[in-house]
C-alpha cells in the first residue's frame, strides 16, 4: 500500500506512508518472533526531513509508545499488543535508531535535538489520522515525550514517562554517579569522532553492559531481541546519529528546557511518572523530594510511583507496565 501525497510539489518522496508489511524495504525479512508483534502493520511514514518506522494495530483513541537506549520500538513487544485491545497503538522508531532514516546533522546538532525528533512524531501521528493523542516514553524516548508535550500541548492528551526526571534537572543535579553509573551522557556527548569509534567497535558490549548493568535481569531480554538491538549499533550512520542526539541532549535540549523554564509554559496534560524501585532516579533526588516533585515543577497534574524491577521495566515486567499505562490512558478511551 502506498498513499499518495496530498501536495503535488511534495518533493522529498512520491510517498507519505508506505506498508512495507514484514521486510525492511529492501527486501530483508523483519524480525517478528517472539516479538508479538504478529498483527501489527509494519509502516514507513515520510515526514519533513527524513522517514520513520512503525509499528500499528488496534482500534480506539491513539497511544504512542517511544523507546530508549539502547532499544528500538521492539522494547514494546510484550506491551503493546494487550494495550491494542483498548487503543490504536503506535510503536515508532525515533530517528537515528533503529529502522527509521538518519538525517544530516548539524553543527548546533538541532537535527537530533527532543524538538525536531518530536515534531517527527507529530506528523507521524498526523498523517495516520491522529491529530490527538497519548504519548508514553521510556528512557530517551521519555524526554522526546516530555518535549512533544511542551512544543504541542493541543496535540497531546496524556503523558506518560518512564525512568526520566526533566534533562535540565538531570543536568544540573548532574554529579560523579551520573557520569559513571549513566556513562552514555557523557561519553556519547563528547566531540566526534571519539564516541562513533568506541561504540562501533564493540557494540556487543556496550548492549550487554547497559542491559545487564541498569538492574534488569539478563533474561528480561531473549536472543533475537538482543541481536536486534546489536545490529542497530552495527550501522555507521545509526551509530552517529545517537550520538549526535547525546551531544544535542548536552547542548540544544538542555537549553530548550532553561527557555520554557524562564517564560513559564509548563506541560498542560495529566503526567504519570513511572521509574525503577531498584535504580538511581528513585533516589538520586530523595532531597529534592523525589522524581514525582521535580515533575510537578514543570506540570501541574502529576502522579505515579516506583516498580519493582530494574531499568528497563517495560521489558522485565510488562504486565505491570500495561496495568499502569492501561489504567492512566483510559481515562481518555
Amino acid at each position: 500500500m502506498q498513499l499518495k501525497s496530498r501536495k503535488a510539489h511534495h518533493s522529498r518522496a512520491e510517498w507519505d506512508i508506505r506498508d512495507i508489511r514484514h521486510t525492511d524495504g529492501s527486501g530483508k525479512r523483519l524480525m517478528t518472533n517472539p516479538t508479538t508483534f504478529e498483527n501489527f502493520a509494519a509502516l514507513e511514514v515520510q515526514v519533513q526531513e527524513t522517514r520513520i518506522f512503525l509499528r500499528r494495530f488496534g482500534t480506539g483513541p491513539a497511544v504512542l509508545l517511544l523507546h530508549g537506549f539502547p532499544q528500538t520500538h521492539l522494547m514494546w513487544r510484550s506491551v503493546a499488543p494487550p494495550l491494542a485491545r483498548r487503543f490504536t497503538v503506535v510503536c515508532a522508531d525515533l530517528r537515528g535508531y533503529g529502522r527509521s532514516g538518519c538525517p544530516a546533522s548539524a553543527a548546533d546538532h538541532a537535527p537530533y535535538a527532543k524538538r525536531a525528533m518530536a515534531s517527527d512524531m507529530v506528523s507521524v501521528m498526523e498523517k495516520l489520522g491522529f491529530p490527538r493523542f497519548s504519548v508514553a516514553g521510556h528512557d530517551r524516548g521519555a524526554r522526546v515525550a516530555y518535549r512533544l508535550a511542551l512544543d504541542h500541548p493541543r496535540q497531546v492528551q496524556r503523558l506518560a514517562v518512564l525512568d526520566i526526571v526533566p534533562t535540565a534537572d538531570t543536568w544540573e543535579l548532574a554529579d560523579k554517579r551520573l557520569a559513571t553509573a549513566f556513562w552514555p551522557w557523557s561519553l556519547f556527548a563528547q566531540p566526534e569522532p571519539l564516541p562513533e569509534r568506541l561504540l562501533s567497535a564493540a557494540p556487543e558490549a556496550v548492549i550487554d553492559d547497559a542491559l545487564g548493568g541498569w538492574g534488569s535481569p539478563a533474561n528480561a531480554f531473549g536472543a533475537e531481541v538482543r541481536t536486534a538491538y546489536i545490529e542497530a549499533l552495527q550501522d555507521p550512520a545509526r551509530v552517529h546519529a545517537i550520538c549526535e542526539e547525546y551531544r544535542a541532549a548536552a547542548t540544544l535540549d538542555h537549553e530548550h528546557d532553561l527557555e520554557d523554564r524562564r517564560a513559564g509554559r509548563r506541560i498542560a496534560c495529566p503526567v504519570l511518572v513511572l521509574w525503577s524501585a531498584r535504580g538511581p532516579v528513585g533516589t538520586w533526588y530523595a532531597e529534592r523530594g523525589g522524581p514525582l516533585a521535580l515533575w510537578r515543577a514543570w506540570a501541574n497534574d502529576v502522579r505515579g510511583g516506583p516498580l519493582d524491577a530494574g531499568h528497563f521495566f517495560p521489558e522485565e515486567i510488562p504486565e505491570r507496565t500495561v496495568e499502569e499505562l492501561d489504567g492512566f490512558f483510559a481515562a481518555t478511551a
